[in-house]
């Protein structure tokens, strides 16, 4: 089952955002939270090998810095470079240090990769003039990304997203991801108006305003 931070509550009030930003827009905005976007099972060996080398170097120096008498044998430098290779994997089971050693390139890859998969399965792109919107959350890596369809693309630039995109990763920061998502959607649909995507006369709700939870 998937877990997030979400309350009734807080999903309610996410779905009325959504319905009162529409109002004035022809955009569909569709929020959508998943938990993590991948395992970074890099993040494991890569640990390990940042670890083991740091224990190597430390064997490598030791004789320097305490006397020869103190050198270590063949064992006693297997057994560091051991210990420091179970050091780097039993870090990289705790989340800060799991994506420190992942690194950022690697977790933007996939965190954008995710929120395009999300797109394509909650159908985003089927709306009659292509104006639906993601607003991606993923809560482990605390990464945000928001994509628009061709629509809204041919009216806002990507970089119009940024204090939405800020108002989001605010939230989820401050551990108060639903106020931050309200703010978010209200000033998206705000941007919206402003950039001209207008409602028409004969404008429907084609995607559904609640917030989707994404499988891990």
């Amino acid at each position: 089952m998937a877990t997030h931070p979400f309350s009734e509550q807080d999903q309610i009030q996410i779905k009325n955002a959504v319905a009162e930003a529409e109002k004035s827009t022809s955009g569909e905005i569709v929020p959508y939270y998943v938990e993590r976007s991948d395992d970074y099972q890099e993040g494991i060996w890569r640990g390990a090998i940042l670890t083991t080398l740091l224990g190597i170097g430390l064997a490598a120096t030791q004789s320097n810095y305490f006397g020869a008498w103190q050198s270590l044998g063949l064992f006693e430098i297997l057994a560091l470079i051991g210990l420091s290779m179970l050091v780097g994997v039993g870090l990289s089971f705790i989340p800060f240090f799991r994506r420190l050693f992942a690194g950022s390139d690697l977790i933007s890859r996939r965190t954008a990769a995710r929120a395009l998969e999300a797109f394509v399965s909650e159908e985003v792109f089927d709306t009659r003039d292509r104006t639906g919107i993601l607003l991606f959350m993923s809560g482990y890596e605390r990464r945000v990304h928001v994509i628009g369809d061709s629509g809204i693309n041919s009216k806002v630039e990507q970089s119009d997203w940024d204090e939405v995109v800020s108002l989001i990763r605010q939230g989820m920061q401050s551990g108060t991801p639903a106020a931050g998502l309200v703010k978010a959607i209200q000033k998206c649909g705000q941007l919206l108006e402003r950039k001209g995507v207008e409602i028409k006369a004969d404008d429907t709700n084609e995607l559904a305003d609640g917030l989707r939870i994404g499988e891990n």
